[in-house]
């Protein structure tokens, strides 16, 4: 697969499913992300939030996002965000990363993006922070790091 492949965010359907839930991270990044299956059964128990979607390059899926989009209270946050492990290191989750962005751009009330990450070896802070995000100082009730990308 070439790095100049075109990155594109698409729909979960019955036809892609499987090919989405067999995605996976590096074994030492499990502890920052949550399976897709644990992602999407969450989507399914929260519809008024949960927008997600399957990130392609070219036609192979090689991830999955999800934000919680909240126009209601203009909350727009990345909720999860994955590459699998065969396809990291090709820029295309930088690029999945700019079309969440572009797409909250567009979204009623919306002046930043919010995400927060789990500090570590293996942490995907130094992946934020290159895109543009930077920390707040603050922690999410779990204790993660709390960053911002502001519009």
């Amino acid at each position: 697969m070439l790095s100049n492949a075109v990155v594109t965010l698409r729909e979960i359907t019955k036809d892609n499913l499987d090919e989405i839930l067999d995605l996976q991270v590096t074994k030492n990044q499990e502890n920052f992300v949550a399976s897709n299956a644990v992602s999407l059964a969450q989507a399914h128990f929260y519809p008024e939030i949960a927008w997600f979607r399957a990130i392609y390059a070219d036609e192979t899926p090689v991830g999955f996002i999800m934000l919680e989009d909240d126009p209601a209270n203009s909350l727009y946050h990345l909720w999860r965000f994955m590459i699998d492990a065969r396809f990291q290191k090709c820029g295309f989750g930088r690029r999945a990363l700019e079309l969440a962005i572009e797409h909250v751009k567009t979204r009623p009330g919306a002046k930043a993006l919010s995400t927060s990450c789990v500090p570590g070896e293996g942490s995907p802070g130094t992946f934020y922070e290159k895109i543009g995000f930077t920390y707040t100082g603050e922690k999410d009730e779990d204790g993660e790091l709390m960053m911002r990308y502001q519009f």
